[in-house]
């Protein structure tokens, strides 16, 4: 089986710039391709340009179109769209994220470990796309 590494392609919807580049420097640093969107009107024109992506990381504070308006304009598409791991530092849980499609969740601060053990578990792991 090849590696979902070689392939994997994460679009990570982030609006802090230093968060941001971390996100990528430490998803490419793990053999990850990386698109990166600051809001989530851009993440959605992304994936109307871009509709193979493995993963997204979604940040939930976002401007313009937050992550919670973000999953509520997904759940509209009919079509599928890559699992979404919900990234922030609210009092949001994993529960409240599979209970909203998301595959994965990640508290802020991101601990680099569990990120890319969260990563390689929702693309690898058979987590069926939303």
């Amino acid at each position: 089986m090849a590696d979902p590494r070689s392939s994997g392609l994460i679009l990570i919807v982030e609006d802090n710039e230093a968060t941001r580049a971390g996100l990528v420097k430490v998803v490419e640093a793990a053999g990850y391709r990386t698109a990166s969107v600051v809001n989530g009107r851009e993440a959605l024109d992304y994936l109307d340009s871009n509709p193979s992506l493995d993963l997204i990381l979604l940040d939930m504070l976002l401007p313009v179109l937050d992550g919670w308006h973000f999953l509520e304009e997904i759940q509209k598409i009919k079509k599928p769209v890559a699992p979404i791991i919900v990234t922030t530092g609210t009092i949001l849980t994993r529960k409240w994220a599979e209970d909203h499609g998301c595959a994965g969740f990640i508290h802020k601060p991101i601990d680099v470990q569990e990120l890319l053990q969260e990563i390689q578990r929702c693309i690898s792991g058979g987590i069926p796309k939303t």
